[in-house]
């Protein structure tokens, strides 16, 4: 077997894992803010969970939307989600602690994504600034620890183990 052939033929199943992680790491992340934040925490209606992610995009005229804003705050978090997921999927191989302990590397992992978004992009898109509150940021980080990290970590290994077995 050639290793073109050998690239060829491991470039569907990478895609497909993005993708898979993405979705999986996507929905629970989505469901868990609209589950915590809609009924147990704030009481916030899905919409205005949607409408607020398009409004990084839109800015406050997002709120005066409809499905249609809803729609793009849910296409603007499944980006997002992909972006982090593709991350992970890439530096995998470069990073064999990754590997060692899926858990641990999945919770570290979500903390990354709460950081990069808290005190990185949102601040520099002026969507929020920076405020730390310990109940809110903790309550956040464990979110994207459960729903994103983890996910992501065991969907991505399973991936690399079954090309080191090829």
């Amino acid at each position: 077997m050639s290793v073109s052939t050998t690239k060829d033929s491991l470039l569907a199943p990478a895609t497909s894992t993005i993708f898979m992680a993405t979705l999986v790491a996507g929905t629970l992340d989505i469901l868990s803010a609209l589950i915590l934040y809609g009924y147990v925490f704030a009481h916030i209606s899905a919409q205005h969970i949607l409408q607020g992610i398009a409004s990084a995009l839109l800015g406050k005229r997002a709120f005066e939307g409809g499905m249609g804003t809803d729609l793009l705050g849910l296409c603007i978090h499944y980006c997002i989600a992909f972006t982090f997921v593709s991350f992970y999927f890439f530096i995998f191989p470069h990073l064999p602690f990754l590997n060692r302990n899926r858990v641990l590397s999945g919770l570290l992992y979500g903390l990354f994504v709460w950081t990069v978004m808290n005190v990185g992009v949102l601040p520099l898109i002026g969507y929020s600034k920076f405020i730390f509150h310990w109940i809110p940021s903790i309550r956040a980080a464990l979110i994207l620890m459960f729903a994103i990290g983890i996910p992501t970590s065991f969907i991505v290994s399973r991936y690399y183990s079954r090309v080191r077995a090829v």
